[in-house]
C-alpha cells in the first residue's frame, strides 16, 4: 500500500475490535484524517500512548481502501500531561478539539489555518495559563472566534451585521452575525458593555496586550456572547462547553 507522512493532532478516538482504535486528527497537508490504529490497545502497543486525544505527532499512514492505516507515530508534543492536571484548562481544550472536529467537515481537504490556530490554541493552554498568564478560557474563547472568522462566520463587532450601517451599535445578536443597528435589532438581542466588544475585538485579531487589565465580570460576558455565537453557527451546540468552569475568571 502507498503510504503518506503529515503532522497531526489527534482530536478523538473510538475502539474498533479488540485491540484497534479508529482514530480522528486533524493534520497540517491532508485535513481531517479518519485512520485505523491497530494494536493500540494492547499493552504491548509501542505507540498507544501517542494517540490520545490532545497529542501532536509526526505519523505515517498507509492508504487504504475505505481508511488509512497509522504505521508509526513519533510524539511532537504531549500536550496531555500538563492539561491533565488543570481542570479548566482540560475542559477547554476539549472545546477546542470539539471545534476544530466539527469545522473541518470534509475528509482530506486541506485546512491549513484551522490546523495552525488548533496547534497554537494547545500549546497556549498547555504553557500560557496560570501565574498571572492567560486564563485557559481566554484562550480558548480566541480560538473559537478565530476558528469561527476562517471558516467564513465573522462576527461583525462594529458595522450592523445585517444593513451595514456603519457602528458602533449597541445590541448583539448572534443570529444576526453580531453588532445590530436599532432598526435591524432582532428582539433579546444582548446589550453588552463597549468592554466586552473592546476585549472581544483584541480577542478576535490576536491584541493580548489589550487583554491584560479585563476584569473577570467582563470576561464572563464576552464568553456568554462568544458561546452563543459559536454554537448557533455551528448549529448543533458544543457539548463539550457545558463542561467549562467560568466562575473562576
Amino acid at each position: 500500500m502507498p503510504t503518506y507522512r503529515d503532522e497531526a493532532v489527534v482530536l478523538r478516538t473510538h475502539k474498533l475490535g479488540e485491540a484497534d482504535r479508529i482514530v480522528t486528527l486533524l493534520s497540517r497537508h491532508n485535513g481531517k484524517i479518519r485512520a485505523v490504529a491497530k494494536g493500540v490497545r494492547r499493552t504491548t502497543s509501542k505507540f498507544g500512548g501517542r494517540l490520545e486525544p490532545f497529542s501532536h505527532i509526526d505519523a505515517q499512514f498507509a492508504t487504504g481502501r475505505t481508511l488509512d492505516v497509522v504505521t508509526q507515530a513519533v510524539t511532537l508534543h504531549a500536550y496531555t500531561e500538563p492539561l491533565g492536571g488543570d481542570y479548566t484548562a482540560y475542559t477547554s481544550g476539549q472545546v477546542i478539539l470539539e471545534t476544530a472536529d466539527r469545522l473541518v467537515a470534509e475528509e482530506r481537504e486541506p485546512s491549513l489555518q484551522q490546523f495552525l490556530l488548533l496547534v497554537g490554541a494547545l500549546n497556549a493552554l498547555a504553557h500560557g495559563t496560570g501565574d498571572g498568564r492567560r486564563p485557559a478560557t481566554m484562550i480558548m474563547d480566541a480560538y473559537l472566534l478565530r476558528a469561527v472568522a476562517v471558516a467564513g462566520w465573522a462576527p461583525s463587532l462594529s458595522d450592523c451585521a445585517k444593513c451595514g450601517t456603519p457602528g458602533p451599535h449597541e445590541a448583539f445578536n448572534p443570529q444576526a452575525g453580531g453588532m445590530v443597528c436599532r432598526r435591524c435589532r432582532p428582539p433579546a438581542s444582548a446589550l453588552p458593555p463597549r468592554a466586552v466588544l473592546d476585549y472581544l475585538a483584541a480577542l478576535l485579531t490576536g491584541d493580548w496586550p489589550a487583554t491584560r487589565e479585563v476584569d473577570p465580570r467582563t470576561q464572563r460576558q464576552a464568553s456568554g456572547l462568544v458561546s452563543a455565537f459559536v454554537n448557533w453557527h455551528l448549529e448543533r451546540g458544543l457539548r463539550s462547553l457545558a463542561h467549562v468552569d467560568r466562575q473562576g475568571v
